[in-house]
């Protein structure tokens, strides 16, 4: 193995899961994402609870299934305390930052129909109890 595979964690698990609102209210529908996706052309940044100034590592696969936006991802510095929280599972919870383009409005929901994506990151609490890391290497 060379030094750089010793000195990452990878990971795979859903940012984000279709048809279950989450504690916003929001619901993500199938295909909100496919357009930002297309045009995607640099990795999206694996940041630490949504903070843009805490990159932890890189998305290397995001795509839409018939679940949700499932990534695997990787973290930089497996010596980190990222890497640490994420081995002994006590930090799991994935979440996304987007800009809603598509979204309707209901009285207690609003449905996401096309979202630009900008990152995801590795939290401690997802709005979406379900978006978690699912596999660990």
């Amino acid at each position: 193995m060379t030094e750089l595979a010793n000195n990452i964690i990878r990971f795979a698990g859903y940012a984000g899961l279709f048809d279950i609102p989450d504690a916003d209210r929001d619901i993500i529908r199938r295909g909100a994402f496919a357009s930002t996706l297309a045009q995607r052309s640099e990795p999206l940044p694996l940041l630490w609870q949504h903070h843009p100034d805490q990159p932890i590592g890189t998305i290397e696969m995001v795509a839409e299934d018939a679940r949700g936006l499932r990534v695997i991802a990787r973290v930089e510095n497996a010596n980190s305390r990222a890497a640490a929280l994420l081995r002994q599972k006590k930090v799991n919870g994935l979440s996304f930052g987007y800009r809603a383009r598509v979204a309707h409005q209901h009285e207690f929901w609003r449905d996401l129909r096309a979202v630009d994506l900008f990152e995801v990151s590795l939290v401690t609490h997802p709005l979406q109890h379900g978006a978690r890391v699912h596999f660990i290497s």
